[in-house]
């Protein structure tokens, strides 16, 4: 039978300290543990983690413009291969109305 009062654990994830009442098992209080101002990193090292990723998104919009520049070409390759197909498989009826199929 569980106990009518509080007990205290601390999460194994994050390391926060839990307050859980012992008769319901709802937790009643959280606390975060402290953490050190820029997750304990010093100048240089925030500053070579900007250099990285200002070299990241140099690189993915390098990317994204090719992709951009090639897009053109392939969406004509694409749009004269159907007009040839449409050329030689014409259809011989129009489309049918959706009053038609009744």
């Amino acid at each position: 039978m569980p106990s009518s009062g509080k007990l205290t654990a601390t999460c194994p994830e994050c390391g926060s300290d839990l307050v859980i009442d012992g008769a319901t098992g709802e937790v009643i209080s959280h606390r975060a543990p402290k953490r050190p101002p820029a997750g304990g990193k010093d100048f240089d090292d925030l500053l070579a983690g900007l250099d990285s990723d200002r070299e990241r998104a140099e690189d993915v919009f390098a990317r994204s413009m090719a992709a951009e520049k090639d897009r053109d070409r392939l969406l004509e390759e694409k749009f004269s291969a159907a007009m040839k197909r449409a050329e030689e498989e014409p259809d011989d009826e129009p489309p049918r109305r959706p009053f038609d199929f009744d």
